[in-house]
């Protein structure tokens, strides 16, 4: 063996393992989001059982804990939409940083909503539900802006396009009837299409008494 197949040996080798572990890289952070959103789903799951069967106080925040996730799930839907989408990269770059901020804050937020659980006075509970509401129901809005943003992008053209595909089909359809039409006339005039009547009872006897 020279030295030359030697190094190209050796090459294809370290080609071979950077591919190997390229694709043992991508597999394990799939694994890892797979596991990430399970245990995010697992997690809801829990949180609006146990908004079901508490009550006073706890259940209110625990109801706020509820839609405070649903409200950062639904966001975070829609930011991963847009990246999928083929929109605007400015608006896609600019859409997950917002999106970072708001549930970096809908974090903060819900500590303070599970510190809020630990509370045993009703009464400092009491005083403490209101503003915490007015903070989710903030959260909520500033969400319900980010899908409408990405709504927005998503049909920006959806009404023009599907305008131009409605004149097109109708150019289409129309260019297939009036074929139609020539051909019929064209079989017409070649005597190729008659009018064919049904037989009727007597016509079928009469051709059966025949020898």
């Amino acid at each position: 063996m020279t030295g030359i197949e030697a190094i190209l040996i050796g090459l294809g080798a370290i080609v071979l393992l950077s591919i190997g572990v390229m694709v043992t890289f991508v597999l394990v952070v799939r694994a890892l989001v797979r596991r990430v959103r399970s245990s995010r789903a697992v997690g809801a799951t829990a949180l609006r059982a146990r908004a079901r069967v508490s009550h006073g106080p706890q259940r209110t925040v625990l109801a706020l804990r509820v839609r405070l996730a649903d409200a950062l799930h639904s966001g975070r839907a829609a930011v991963e939409l847009s990246g999928e989408s083929g929109g605007s990269g400015g608006a896609r770059g600019e859409l997950p940083r917002l999106f970072r901020r708001i549930s970096e804050e809908g974090g903060v937020l819900d500590l303070q909503l599970r510190l809020m659980e630990s509370e045993t006075n009703s009464a400092v509970l009491g005083d403490e539900i209101p503003a915490a509401r007015r903070r989710v129901e903030q959260v909520e809005v500033l969400v319900r802006r980010v899908r409408d943003a990405v709504a927005s992008g998503l049909s920006g053209t959806t009404d023009d396009a599907l305008s131009a595909l409605g004149s097109d089909v109708d150019r289409e359809v129309a260019a297939l009837q009036s074929g139609i039409e020539e051909l019929q006339a064209l079989n017409r005039r070649d005597g190729r299409v008659g009018v064919t009547r049904p037989p009727t009872t007597s016509t079928v006897r009469d051709e059966g008494n025949r020898p």
